[in-house]
């Protein structure tokens, strides 16, 4: 059995990596079979929110606040290397790299069988349900910072 059988629908976190199966489906791909560019974004979104839901912080959790918060999405970049396929079992990899005040820095990859699919390093920003930044509630800091990994190096870079 692989890693990736063996993993729990919301993933798990294995030395601070947080690693997430997804199936591709019908639905995920294009005329060719191939999954749709975007949708990796979409996988990217999975694997960060399931890595803190798994750390003890969900969406809901943010929500449920006093004074409620959310992330948006401050920069995102993508590097392809190779199609997922439908019936594909991919897996996305998450790692939380940096928090500074309103800020959450993770860099992702997606994987099949090991062979890398997609990077992305990904920018976030903790707001107020009106719009403004946010630093991060110290209860959401307190369960990140065991999870951290600011000592690992960059994923492996997409060949370009």
């Amino acid at each position: 059995m692989s890693l990736a059988t063996d993993l729990p629908p919301g993933g798990a976190i294995l030395e601070r990596v947080h690693h997430l199966p997804v199936r591709i489906y019908y639905e995920d791909t294009d005329f060719s079979g191939m999954v749709y560019h975007a949708n990796y974004v979409r996988y990217f979104e999975r694997g960060r929110s399931d890595f803190l839901r798994l750390s003890g912080m969900s969406h809901a959790d943010l929500m449920a606040l006093q004074s409620p918060l959310a992330f948006t999405i401050e920069h995102i970049s993508l590097d392809f290397a190779a199609p997922a396929r439908i019936d594909d079992l991919i897996i996305v990899r998450t790692v939380y790299a940096e928090m500074k005040g309103a800020r959450l820095r993770a860099r992702q990859d997606i994987r099949r069988a090991g062979q890398l699919l997609a990077r992305a390093e990904v920018h976030a920003a903790c707001i107020s349900f009106e719009g403004r930044p946010r630093r991060l509630p110290p209860e959401l800091r307190a369960r990140l910072k065991t999870v951290l990994r600011p000592d690992l190096p960059e994923m492996e870079r997409v060949a370009g």
